[in-house]
């Protein structure tokens, strides 16, 4: 059984069918990249994977579960976490803080015991602590622990959104354009970091990006999205040697 099951999704918006009878299979553990060129309905996929949108048509199943009509709260906690094309970090909260975010779901005290520091709370908050670290480690940024996410480099940032999500314990990450504004040097370093998150947590990903070079680095399937409906499905090599993908990009300028 695949983890993520999409059957024959549908969106329209004021008569313009955004998504037309989408399919998609992922398997746990894989590195699944979902391409197009502009307008082509990536994100619209990715905001209905998560309950942004509710899909006109169509099936979704999470790890044999059907998420199709469930809240965006909801299917995070069924174990799908995302980040954005444009970054939604707590700016004005530490780095260690914002990934605290993420985690406290999963460690809980009262109201009363958060306000007058006492019961659980100093307990709870160790706990958090420690797995927050941890997860900072993880992404090289331990020594940042108490620097405001907005005067973090850029590319930090990026790697700050995804140990954030990785904090829900999700069971599928979708990345949305996670290269995106970044220069050479700091794509390289995200694709060891994306690595690293599939072999670290045995984390199944799919993510957006227009950089072909990552793309094909480092995703073994692909689908290609245009005009809201697959133009190709299948091996990373094949998809991008298409004539018919490659008249796709080519026409979005």
């Amino acid at each position: 059984m695949a983890l993520l099951e999409v059957n024959n999704l549908s969106v329209s918006f004021g008569g313009l069918r955004a998504v037309d009878d989408f399919n998609l299979n992922i398997e746990k553990g894989e590195l699944y990249g979902l391409i197009g060129p502009n307008g082509a309905g990536k994100t619209t996929v990715f905001n209905l994977l998560t309950g942004v949108y509710k899909p006109n048509e169509g099936l979704i199943k999470l790890d044999g579960e059907d998420i199709t009509r469930k809240s965006t709260i909801e299917i995070n906690h069924s174990g799908i976490a995302r980040t954005f094309q444009n970054i939604r970090l707590f700016k004005q909260m530490s780095v260690i803080d914002n990934v605290k975010v993420g985690l406290a779901e999963n460690y809980k005290y009262s109201a009363l015991e958060g306000i007058l520091h006492v019961g659980k709370y100093r307990f709870v908050e160790k706990q958090m602590d420690d797995e927050a670290m941890k997860l900072l480690k993880v992404f090289d940024l331990d020594k940042e622990r108490d620097v405001l996410a907005s005067n973090l480099p850029y590319g930090k940032q990026r790697k700050l959104e995804i140990a954030r999500a990785m904090g829900t314990s999700p069971k599928l990450l979708l990345l949305d354009e996670p290269a995106a504004g970044m220069n050479p040097n700091e794509t390289a370093e995200l694709m060891d970091t994306i690595a690293l998150v599939r072999k670290e947590f045995g984390m199944t990903i799919l993510l957006i990006e227009h950089d072909m070079k990552l793309v094909s680095g480092i995703c073994e399937k692909l689908t290609v999205l245009n005009f809201g409906r697959v133009l190709k499905q299948g091996n990373t090599k094949e998809v991008l040697s298409d004539e018919e993908v490659i008249a796709a990009y080519l026409g979005q300028d």
